[in-house]
This record gives C-alpha cells, sequence and structure tokens, in this order.
C-alpha cells in the first residue's frame, strides 16, 4: 500500500488551561486533496502549525512523508510547501527577489531558482510592475506570491491556511488551476478554508475539527451517507440544516452544519437584534 502523506497520533497543543487541539488522529493519503474544516476557534490553524513545524506539540506525534517530524524536521521541510494564515513575506523585495531567495532557500541553483521565478511570475500574472516592492501589492497578489513561493521547488506536501480568502474570483480561479495541477501531478494538498462551496468543488477527503476534537474524517460521499443515516435513523438533522430531497445529494454546508451544529451562531427569530425586530 501507498504509504500516507500525513499521520498525526493523539496530537495535542495546550496554552495554558485552553486545550486547542485535543488528541487528533489524522491521516491523509497520498495525492489526495485534503480538506480540514471546523468553526473559528476550532483549532485549524494551530493544527497546520504543528505539522508544518512552525508549532511544537504539546504531546502526540506527526509523521509526513513516513518520516517522524521532531526527528527529521529539515529533511521533512524540505519536501513540504506551506502558504500560513499570515503570509510573512519579506516586504521590502519585489516579487522576484522575494522566489528567488525562496528557491535559494530550497536548495536550488541560482539558474533554476531564476527559471522557475520567471515561469512562476508569469502564471500568477505578476510581471506588469517588476520593481514593486511587496509592501505595495494588493491582498490578491500577496496570495498569489506567497503560494509560488511554496511551490518553487516542488513540494511532496502542499499546506494551504485560508489561501482564498480576500481574493478575487480572478486570483482564486489562477490558484485553483495550478493546485489542480499539482494533484495531477501526485502532490498532497492539506487545505484549510472557510469556503466550503471551493472545497467540496476542490477536495476529494475532508476531515472537521471542532473545539479542538477530532468529529468527523473521510471522503465526501462517506460524510455524506454518514449525515444521511444518522439523520434518518433518529429524524433530526442538526440546527440550521436543511435535509435534502430524495435522490438529492447532501452538500458539505448541511454535512458541515449536521455535524458541528452551530448552535451559537444560528440563532432563533427572539434572538435577533433589537433594532431589526
Amino acid at each position: 500500500m501507498t504509504q500516507p502523506a500525513v499521520v498525526t497520533e493523539n496530537l495535542t497543543r495546550r496554552f495554558g488551561e485552553l486545550v486547542a487541539v485535543n488528541r487528533i488522529d489524522l491521516t491523509v493519503g497520498a495525492g489526495q486533496f485534503f480538506g480540514f474544516l471546523g468553526p473559528n476557534g476550532a483549532g485549524k490553524s494551530t493544527t497546520i502549525k504543528m505539522l508544518t513545524g512552525l508549532l511544537a506539540p504539546s504531546s502526540g506525534r506527526v509523521r509526513l512523508l513516513g518520516l517522524d517530524l521532531e526527528e527529521h524536521p529539515i529533511e521533512v521541510k524540505r519536501q513540504i510547501g506551506v502558504v500560513p494564515e499570515g503570509l510573512a513575506l519579506f516586504e521590502r523585495l519585489t516579487g522576484a527577489e522575494y522566489l528567488n531567495f525562496a528557491g535559494r532557500m530550497y536548495g536550488l541553483d541560482r539558474s533554476t531558482a531564476a527559471q522557475r521565478t520567471a515561469e512562476l511570475l508569469d502564471f500568477m500574472q505578476l510581471t506588469d510592475r517588476p520593481k514593486t516592492l511587496i509592501a505595495d501589492y494588493s491582498h490578491g497578489m500577496r496570495k498569489k506570491l506567497a503560494l509560488a513561493a511554496a511551490v518553487i521547488h516542488g513540494p511532496r506536501i502542499l499546506f494551504l491556511d485560508e489561501p482564498f480568502e480576500g481574493v478575487d474570483a480572478i486570483a482564486a480561479g489562477t490558484l485553483k488551476a495550478m493546485l489542480t495541477r499539482m494533484i495531477s501531478r501526485g502532490v498532497t494538498i492539506f487545505l484549510t478554508s472557510h469556503v466550503l462551496e471551493i472545497v467540496e468543488r476542490l477536495c476529494s477527503h475532508v476531515a472537521i475539527i471542532h473545539q479542538g476534537r477530532l468529529v468527523a474524517q473521510g471522503s465526501l460521499e462517506e460524510l455524506r451517507a454518514g449525515v444521511a443515516s444518522s439523520a434518518s435513523a433518529d429524524g433530526s438533522h442538526g440546527v440550521g440544516f436543511s435535509p435534502a430531497t430524495p435522490g438529492e445529494r447532501l452538500t458539505l454546508e448541511q454535512i458541515f452544519l449536521t455535524i458541528v451544529g452551530q448552535e451559537a451562531s444560528l440563532r432563533r427569530a427572539d434572538e435577533e437584534l433589537s433594532w431589526l425586530r
């Protein structure tokens, strides 16, 4: 069998008394487009930071591509790409300077780094203003540059934390085209996003985290089947859930709302703001 790309065992992270990630066991198959979902504050970004070595776990283990992250940090990081939550770009460089720097840090020779930089800038449509500093980039341009830097070395796993947040339709189309191309080449992509329509369109497998705990994991079809059978058995559909009509497939939004509940955010009519009554 093909070795999984990502495996966690009892992965836990505490911040004082707060348990942000609570003993999660996660498995992501090689070559999967994997969506990692959860409400705000559920522990998604904390999990990605632990998976990429940006944050040490309080307990538990992470294995990427069969290697223990704690024991082989450099070897693992050479084979992964990361677009973190805050992007963390060097804003006093131009786009070309930044990509060349990223390529060299990943061990590419000067010629290869320069060639890939030119190709990525052209693909991302960032060649119009070659002397513009990253500090003067729009939000969408920064997202595209961050993704270019994450893939310049040809990673085997790509971690993306909210890559489509604040990105216009044109930039989002460019990002999705690149991600689809990478999946076709066997790269594993680990994606967090609040845009469930995009996750449903792109991802083959999904995990859902809620209050630091992993509450669901599997292919979209497995999750659909599980939610549908559960709803049929007890007659409930979860807060905010609109059941599918016979013959209609459950959407990822319906699955998510059923599993997570959303009691805090979906208010009854008598809980509306006073001036909107």
